[in-house]
């Protein structure tokens, strides 16, 4: 199933009742277009959230968000978790498929953070080799997510945008574009979240993701824990105008609102963005 300008919410264990509630009035009325989940929630289990999971996908369509591929790592892959992932696609079917551009340790130690790395060719050719194996793999193209980063290297040869334009091209890979932290990074670093936007062709993107940083002073911090910023809305609205199909996802992981708040931060996307 194709992105179609679709606009939704992670799925949390936080909303199951209230969403339960709504479903079992009439499965329709929840007022978004589809859910995407964090596939390591969901693998290896057959417990209540997998079963509710298998009832709304019923009546509505899901994304995977994955936070375990380590790409950037110099681990080898590891076919293992994706013999898992292909298994649960294998029963969802998600329209979508997508992790982070990033590593997170090593077989012997997961810092459970994405963790940056520098920008150069030597990291572009070891990216396509191992995004060309997972995606012969899980025969489908692998959508991957900018990242908000705390450092930088004096390394890098690009900018993020230029190394993913050179991923895609090697690899046809796809962009999960996460506003949220591209703007981060302008404050932080100066960064030029303009490079995603003149860089990247409309057919790339097949998802937006908005959410809200903290502000600690020095540093923007993505936490997932506010609202969308307005200086991030208007973002969206830019880059919506050219990437007019990609999906939008709303995400709010740390003190979590109602499922009706998070809605209506749903329904402002789908008024800046239909």
């Amino acid at each position: 199933m194709p992105a179609n300008n679709l606009f939704g919410m992670g799925l949390r264990h936080a909303h199951f009742e209230e969403i339960l509630k709504k479903f079992s009035d009439d499965p329709k009325s929840l007022g978004l277009d589809f859910f995407e989940i964090i596939t390591e929630n969901f693998l290896e289990t057959r417990g209540r959230p997998y079963q509710i999971l298998l009832k709304l996908r019923e009546y509505y369509p899901m994304s995977f968000h994955g936070v375990s591929l380590n790409l950037a790592s110099n681990e080898s892959i590891d076919f293992d978790y994706l013999s898992k992932l292909k298994k649960l696609e294998n029963e969802i079917e998600p329209f979508l498929v997508s992790d982070h551009l990033c590593w997170m340790g090593t077989k012997d130690k997961n810092f459970h953070s994405l963790l940056p790395f520098p920008y150069r060719m030597q990291e572009v050719n070891m990216l396509s080799e191992k995004i060309d194996k997972i995606q012969e793999f899980l025969g489908r193209p692998l959508i991957l997510e900018n990242l908000s980063a705390y450092m930088q290297f004096t390394e890098s040869e690009m900018s993020e945008a230029e190394f993913f334009l050179k991923l895609h091209k090697k690899t046809g890979c796809h962009l999960l574009l996460d506003l949220n932290n591209a703007y981060v990074n302008f404050h932080n670093f100066n960064t030029h979240w303009q490079d995603w936007y003149q860089l990247i062709s409309s057919d790339v993107v097949k998802e937006f993701h908005l959410a809200g940083f903290s502000d600690r002073g020095e540093f923007y911090f993505d936490t997932h824990s506010n609202p969308v910023h307005d200086e991030v809305w208007k973002l969206y609205q830019d880059f919506k105008r050219k990437f007019s199909n990609a999906a939008t996802l709303i995400e709010w992981d740390e003190d979590i609102p109602s499922f009706e708040r998070v809605l209506e931060e749903v329904q402002k996307a789908k008024s800046y963005g239909s």
